[in-house]
């Protein structure tokens, strides 16, 4: 009896994560990263702005334990969960046999890992040319650093936004920066 109701119980921070990893999509899918920063309209540096979208909510309830909230490591995990399910999720979509969505996805999570990596330090510490730098490679393709300057200014923006909301706030609507050059 014990195990179906843990079974049955209600799970807020799986519901929190998945809603978060809408407003990551949400996000990552305004427009004008395309057209004003540049960003190809492809589904590998659609993957970049999804794992960077993702990646500064996760920063951000991480947070929230070091305040002293409790819950925010849960929330990370469950965002970062839902994350890896609509992985999954696309991958078969896109017609990915059983077969191969096992490779496939370790390849992908071992990106979005060395993404997080990368990127934590310089999001943490506010530094927009570390951040460019990788955001330039990543996202852009390109070695040169300039090239993600205006992405790493978003994403730094965001990063401080994001600090000054309420978990309660931030779940409803997360306060993004506004996407300029």
């Amino acid at each position: 009896m014990i195990m179906l109701s843990k079974l049955f119980r209600s799970r807020p921070h799986a519901r929190m994560g998945e809603a978060l990893y809408e407003r990551a999509v949400d996000q990552a899918r305004q427009p004008d990263f395309y057209t004003t920063l540049g960003v190809a309209d492809r589904i590998d540096a659609r993957f970049e702005l999804y794992t960077l979208h993702a990646l500064l909510l996760i920063l951000r309830l991480r947070d929230e334990d070091k305040t002293g909230e409790a819950g925010g490591a849960e929330a990370a995990q469950a965002l970062f969960d839902a994350y890896v399910s609509a992985l999954d999720h696309a991958l078969r979509e896109l017609g990915v046999g059983d077969t191969s969505v096992g490779k496939k996805m370790r390849k992908l999570g071992e990106a979005m890992y060395g993404r997080m990596q990368a990127y934590e330090t310089p999001l943490r510490d506010g530094d927009q040319s570390a951040l460019a730098s990788g955001l330039a490679r990543n996202v852009y393709e390109s070695d040169d650093p300039a090239t993600g300057e205006a992405l790493a200014r978003y994403a730094v923006a965001s990063r401080q936004r994001l600090a000054g909301q309420s978990l309660g706030d931030l779940v409803k609507s997360p306060n993004w920066a506004e996407i300029a050059a």
